[in-house]
């Protein structure tokens, strides 16, 4: 039965997963990750840092800075000190020297912040914010943006 279950679930999401992403890469910060089909792109910030991408209520912002903080870790810690003011309930984070990775909820909504440390005291981050209804949609999302997140180093 289990394996009847996963053979449909692979048959149902093979086409979504199929489906051209597009790929953004920032020249300031020398980072890059893919953007997920059926997103409308957005203005390149002013600064150069990043970009933000729209498909319905679903936001994938994605950045580069300066690490402000003593370390990398410590400008994570920032970010979801900064989350946690704006309301959401941080449930989960995992913090390493080289990236980081939380989520939270707040009312009805989700967020994903990812973040990895770049060469020159510099990180790049992505955060996707979506309605909780979408969790299971968008789980292979999250899992694909996280892993097309790359520098140059």
């Amino acid at each position: 039965m289990r394996r009847l279950f996963l053979l449909i679930f692979a048959l149902l999401t093979a086409p979504a997963l199929a489906e051209d992403w597009g790929s953004y890469e920032n020249a300031r910060f020398g980072y890059m990750i893919d953007v997920p089909p059926g997103f409308s792109w957005g203005k390149e910030a002013d600064n150069g840092d990043g970009r933000s991408f729209r498909s319905g209520a679903t936001r994938l912002s994605v950045w580069g800075g300066n690490i402000v903080e003593p370390s990398f870790e410590g400008q994570v810690e920032a970010a979801m000190g900064l989350s946690a003011a704006d309301g959401w309930a941080i449930t989960y984070h995992a913090v390493t020297p080289s990236w980081a990775g939380y989520s939270g909820s707040q009312a009805k909504r989700i967020l994903y912040q990812r973040m990895i440390a770049l060469c020159d005291g510099a990180y790049a981050a992505f955060r996707l914010e979506y309605s909780a209804v979408e969790i299971g949609k968008l789980e292979l999302v999250v899992d694909r943006l996280v892993k097309s997140l790359k520098g140059d180093c």
